[in-house]
């Protein structure tokens, strides 16, 4: 398995449910951040929703979402 960076899609593999987000739901690695541990900030367009959701998750929390299509 690969190192996820910036800009990789990744989806849920559970459930946040302090911000509404579902496994499987699918979002963008915004930044990186290294102290105490390596965690992700990840951005989230839940459905139904008019708003876009960022949320710091751990590796244990995403997978990388080999079938998305980059964004330009």
């Amino acid at each position: 398995m690969r190192d996820l960076t910036i800009d990789d899609v990744v989806r849920l593999t559970r459930d946040i449910p302090e911000r509404e987000l579902t496994r499987g739901e699918t979002g963008v690695i915004r930044s990186l951040w290294f102290a105490p541990e390596i965690t992700f900030e990840v951005e989230f367009h839940p459905v139904g929703h008019e708003f876009d959701t960022r949320c710091l998750v751990r590796r244990e929390q995403v997978e990388l979402d080999e079938h998305a299509v980059p964004s330009a």
